[in-house]
């Protein structure tokens, strides 16, 4: 990922180069699939899709996205960690709720993101969260999605159990994002890939301290259910009396900007020609 700048006015963006030439066809289709979903998506809680292009001289796919300037969550996680300090209770809620947002805005497309973790959740200095890094995300046609992707601390027991998984797969990532920034360290932890996966499907985890309200590590509970079934959605969530007692005038005021684009685009087609790309690309 690239820090880039706009000669005409100065403004940064972020730009994600992708070699096209080394990529298999499915990598070449999720890299497609990544601009497409960007593109379809406009939603203050989630990374926005300025262009996208090819670069004929290096055979690279370059995908300019909105440049958060505060980091990512896990940056901000390892700080608390390296100065034994925590996150406050109402800064918990005021990312948590964003982040709720952004993936209500990704799920009422039908778009399962797959991948959410503190790493791929990102800030701006004025405390706005984005959900980004929507490469392995995957529009849900059927219901049910089947392949196994995203990463192993932060995967449901449907995907470790490799069962048919839902929008529900990314509510329990959530979870874990949000105990997260409660005690600095994933819900599931173990030396082996065998150990992890014990603790995964028996939905156990070290309980949350009493610095924290009791709202919040019932937050915790809700998304961290073993049966998929028994996660809420994003809009029960949202609707949840513990946690509406704890917005704040920011929120709503996110709140209150509603998205442009709410229809999801068509599927970008990989041309014959890698020349061609740049010409399929959805408009700046």
């Amino acid at each position: 990922m690239y820090r880039v700048t706009r000669k005409s006015d100065g403004a940064e963006y972020a730009m994600k180069k992708v070699k096209m030439v080394k990529l298999t066809s499915k990598e070449k289709e999720n890299a497609l699939n990544e601009v497409r979903i960007l593109a379809s998506v406009n939603h203050p809680n989630v990374i926005g899709y300025k262009e996208a292009f090819f670069e004929d001289k290096t055979n690279t796919l370059c995908i300019v996205m909105e440049h958060a300037d505060g980091g990512d969550l896990l940056q901000v996680i390892n700080q608390h960690k390296k100065c034994n300090t925590n996150f406050t209770e109402k800064q918990i809620w005021h990312y948590y709720v964003q982040l709720v947002r952004g993936l209500k805005a990704l799920h009422d497309l039908k778009i399962c993101h797959r991948d959410i973790k503190c790493a791929n959740v990102f800030l701006t200095k004025d405390g706005v969260v984005k959900l980004g890094d929507l490469n392995v995300s995957k529009v849900a046609k059927r219901g049910m999605l089947r392949t196994q992707t995203g990463t192993p601390y932060y995967a449901c027991p449907e995907v470790w159990k490799d069962m048919p998984y839902d929008f529900r797969s990314d509510i329990w990532s959530m979870g874990c994002v949000l105990y997260e920034m409660i005690t600095k360290l994933p819900p599931f932890r173990a030396t082996t890939m065998k150990g992890l996966y014990t603790k995964v499907i028996s939905g156990k985890f070290e309980p949350i301290g009493k610095l924290y309200s009791e709202d919040l590590r019932s937050q915790v509970a809700r998304c961290l259910k073993v049966r998929s079934s028994e996660r809420p959605n994003c809009n029960k969530i949202l609707a949840m009396p513990g946690l509406l007692n704890h917005l704040t005038g920011t929120l709503n005021e996110i709140e209150s900007l509603k998205a442009d684009n709410e229809v999801l685009m068509k599927t970008i087609r990989m041309p014959r020609k890698l020349d061609q790309i740049t010409e399929r690309m959805p408009a700046p």
